[in-house]
């Protein structure tokens, strides 16, 4: 059936991840079967800003519905004392080399999150942006910036959505490192098992903010 005057049709939806195990966590991740208001699709970027640039400037350029929603996921490093393996971060901006993208709902993303994962921290904040693995006092310099997790997909990943018109873009990672639990510690396997796990987990609260977007803006 086709829309009709002043009515929203179906908002696509593409969940972008680096990793090939991210990618297996989200599709493989509980809440497949929920209804959602339109086509729901992950794709793997690849490592690092340059391949997510280039892996979602072509996706989005295949796109037969302008305004698909953009959402960039997986796992990141954690630069607030006191996170652990598995606590949850939402971006309310990301931020690249003095640039940064305002991010649509953090707030109904973070209640939806602390639904669908209980138990687990979400913190709320600026995400960073970086073109390689982040440790010791590059970490610190970081946090002093604001920002409270750094990865190296998702600010490339929402900046080339927006070039490619506009759009409800979101981020949100999963903690894999921290500052008391980086990865080159032993015991890293098992805080990759638990943000593996919390990963999995996330997409009834991605389906939740996807909904969202259909309703009326007040």
């Amino acid at each position: 059936m086709a829309d009709g005057p002043g009515t929203v049709g179906p908002v696509p939806l593409l969940i972008a991840c680096a990793l090939g195990i991210e990618q297996f966590a989200l599709r493989s991740g509980r809440g497949r079967a929920e209804t959602v208001p339109g086509p729901v699709s992950v794709l793997r970027t690849g490592m690092g800003p340059r391949a997510a640039e280039t892996a979602v400037a072509r996706a989005l350029g295949q796109e037969r519905a302008p305004g698909t929603a953009v959402l960039a996921s997986g796992f990141c490093a954690g630069l607030v004392p006191g996170m652990h393996p598995g606590d949850l971060v939402v971006a309310d901006e990301t931020r690249e080399a003095g640039d940064s993208t305002v991010c649509t709902g953090p707030g109904l993303l973070a209640e939806a999150l602390a639904r669908a994962v209980p138990g687990h921290a979400v913190h709320t904040g600026p995400l960073t942006g970086s073109a390689h693995v982040v440790r010791g006092h590059e970490r610190a310099e970081l946090r002093a910036t604001g920002a409270i997790a750094v990865d190296m997909e998702s600010a490339a990943t929402l900046r080339t959505a927006l070039r490619s018109g506009p759009r409800p873009v979101a981020a949100v990672r999963v903690v894999v490192d921290a500052p008391e639990h980086e990865l080159v510690r032993i015991g890293t396997i098992r805080g990759g098992i638990s943000a593996f796990r919390v990963l999995r987990a996330v997409l009834p609260a991605f389906h939740e903010w996807h909904r969202s977007l259909l309703l009326p803006r007040r």
